[in-house]
């Protein structure tokens, strides 16, 4: 059985730690990535999948980030990016995101950017 890739859009900019938008507008964009996290786990493993029920250990997160530009990016600050879509993510799976352990990595330039997480139970199941 293959592992399920959940893939996200690019983040928003406004979701950056290091952005400074008013809250209304950086509120509305943490309400769409948690939505975007739910959507996008729910159409990788399907509408009725739970594969972690039951199981009660931490999760490591496989975070691949394709990003739209050559641009440098710093990882901690991307991760940052992604927490309403991690929350979403947890939603779906009917835990807490406190059960995450992330091992991000930014790969090659594609066009328009996206995110792709793999998530496993151990740090060598991948």
């Amino acid at each position: 059985m293959t592992t399920p890739v959940i893939v996200l859009p690019w983040p928003n900019a406004t979701l950056s730690p290091n952005a400074k938008p008013h809250w209304a507008v950086k509120m509305k964009a943490v309400k769409q990535a948690r939505k975007d996290g739910f959507n996008c786990a729910k159409e990788a493993y399907g509408i009725c999948s739970l594969p972690f029920l039951g199981y009660e250990g931490k999760l490591h997160l496989w975070v691949d980030f394709y990003p739209p530009t050559k641009r440098d990016y710093d990882d901690d600050n991307l991760l940052g990016r992604i927490k309403g879509n991690r929350d979403g993510i947890a939603d779906f799976l009917l835990i807490n995101d406190s059960r995450f352990i992330s091992h991000p990595m930014i790969r090659e330039k594609v066009k328009g950017g996206c995110v792709k997480i793999t998530i496993t139970k151990g740090p060598h199941d991948v």
